[in-house]
């Protein structure tokens, strides 16, 4: 004779009950944050990893940039018939900014899925490799700072006060970087086509952010300013390099290019703790 059990009397798993909550979440992050001393050498070893056995280490990571930047520069400021001194520091720095903002969404699609090995083995917050990420980002950007002042010593633009606008700027791009990284870096974990698609999306937003034109020379090309500015204004990317490039160019930036990149951050981050809350204890089983 078999017994009927019923559902309602099985107790539910730690992970239903206790991790997925908000609380645990906001745990997650702060003990991640305090083990700063873990994804500040993991970030190291990332880089020193990625160059090892080469003559110029790291340095790959500025003269790539700095080639790739000066070819784009001369050749699409050519076609553009475009100043040189202005468009020059202009495509360098939306170059630069633009890595940033892409290195977060790559590799952080992928950060979870490359490290099986280490989360299975060392108790440590997921949170850990999120910073992991936004600390590699931020060294690849110090090596390009370099660039910058080249460019600027060779070509200075209007800087004024207005240059310090970067600092903030620069707090939202790792803001925005932490939830990037856990949204995608776990549903990536989870569903492994996502990491694809989002390599595809990149390359494609790319051509459709002025990194390498400018909205001047759209506008010059069509005749249609208004019209083709509000297309250019749909894509979230442009504000955000905005918000940095235009402070360090001497340009004036307008405020909704803040309010939208805020506005992106707040609803980045109510996102990134619903899926920390939801699925942060399933990581180690999805790798």
């Amino acid at each position: 004779m078999s017994a009927v059990v019923d559902d309602d009397a099985i107790p539910a798993r730690p992970e239903s009950s206790e991790s997925r909550t908000f609380a645990r979440a906001v745990k997650d992050l702060r003990d991640g944050l305090a083990s700063r001393e873990l994804w500040f050498h993991l970030g190291w070893q990332d880089i020193k990893q990625r160059y090892r056995r080469s003559a110029l280490g790291p340095f790959w990571i500025t003269i790539a940039t700095a080639v790739t930047a000066t070819a784009m520069g001369l050749l699409y400021g050519e076609l553009f018939g475009m100043d040189i001194k202005v468009f020059l520091p202009y495509v360098t720095l939306g170059f630069i900014f633009w890595n940033f903002i892409e290195s977060s969404i790559l590799d952080g699609s992928e950060v979870f899925s490359k490290n099986e090995g280490l989360i299975k083995q060392l108790p440590a917050p997921v949170s850990v490799h999120v910073y992991r990420v936004v600390w590699r980002a931020l060294i690849i950007f110090a090596h390009n700072v370099a660039i910058i002042v080249i460019v600027f010593l060779i070509f200075p633009p209007p800087i004024g006060w207005s240059a310090f606008l970067v600092v903030p700027a620069l707090v939202l791009y790792m803001l925005n970087s932490i939830w990037v990284t856990i949204v995608f870096g776990i549903l990536s974990t989870r569903f492994r086509d996502i990491g694809q698609l989002l390599t595809t999306a990149v390359r494609l937003v790319f051509f459709m952010t002025p990194i390498i034109w400018t909205t001047t020379s759209l506008s010059n090309a069509t005749g249609e300013t208004s019209s083709r500015l509000k297309l250019v204004e749909l894509n979230p990317m442009f504000h955000y390099l905005e918000i940095a490039r235009g402070p360090l160019l001497g340009q004036p930036v307008e405020f909704y290019h803040w309010a939208v990149v805020l506005g992106c951050t707040a609803f980045g981050w109510i996102l990134g703790m619903l899926v920390m809350r939801n699925y942060r204890a399933r990581v180690a089983y999805w790798v």
